[in-house]
């Protein structure tokens, strides 16, 4: 005898990257259980690779097909991720903060229904390098952003190797060069002959690119007015 079939509903939601219309489910025990085993797990790499897993299970284009999540940006994995989880275990959830200034602990609650994705005005992926010379940067995708998950590199050769991961294009005024096409070596040579400006332009990039926001405002015991700003899922999940 077959048992019963458990229904399970299907919410909207746009991927930001690709401004794609798809449909989404709950999370069920056997995701919740990959999310687990990542957590035991303990490493950054885990977890990005269960969240990967997770939206590839629940996720899918509205012309049925699959998800690419190799392909998707990290505040695409990030943004996808939250909204699953509101429809899987609670739209709210508790975050507890403790003020420097008056050493109390504050409760607050977040709707993550709520929580959408913030665009800087300021942001663009084309950088000028000179007057003739410019750079088209891509989004890092989970895969890069796993790359780097490595203890023996410093913050600063992250940095390098992010920024030479992240560019898609190169052109002057005579043509557009792919990076993906470079000799080896020859993209570290052009990141390192690049002007102090226009390495800052390259990392305006990331620090503009588009994140998940959330801001808290409240006033302290002391009567300071505070503001927290909730830009990742760490933040959301184990802020303390």
């Amino acid at each position: 005898m077959a048992l019963p079939k458990i229904k399970i509903p299907l919410f909207d939601v746009t991927i930001p990257s690709i401004k794609k219309d798809a449909k989404y489910r709950p999370f069920l025990v056997k995701e919740e259980k990959i999310l687990l085993i990542a957590q035991s797990g303990g490493t950054k790499k885990e977890m990005v690779n269960s969240l990967k897993q997770v939206i590839n299970n629940c996720v899918t284009l509205l012309d049925g097909s699959d998800v690419d999540v190799d392909a998707l940006t990290t505040f695409d994995l990030e943004y996808l991720f939250l909204k699953i989880r509101s429809k899987s275990v609670d739209n709210v959830v508790a975050l507890k903060y403790v003020d420097h200034e008056d050493e109390k602990e504050y409760e607050f609650k977040v709707a993550l229904d709520d929580i959408e994705i913030q665009h800087n005005p300021d942001h663009s992926n084309k950088v000028k390098i000179d007057d003739d010379i410019g750079v088209i940067l891509k989004y890092p995708t989970a895969n890069i952003i796993n790359n780097f998950d490595n203890e023996e590199l410093s913050q600063a050769e992250i940095s390098l190797a992010m920024v030479k991961e992240c560019i898609d294009k190169i052109y002057d005024k005579e043509q557009v060069y792919l990076a993906s096409e470079c000799e080896p070596g020859e993209l570290e040579e052009f990141v390192d002959s690049m002007n102090v400006k226009a390495f800052e332009g390259i990392q305006k990039f990331f620090e503009t690119m588009p994140k998940l926001y959330h801001k808290i405002e409240y006033t302290n015991s002391k009567g300071t007015a505070r503001v927290i700003e909730l830009t990742t899922l760490d933040d959301f999940f184990t802020l303390a």
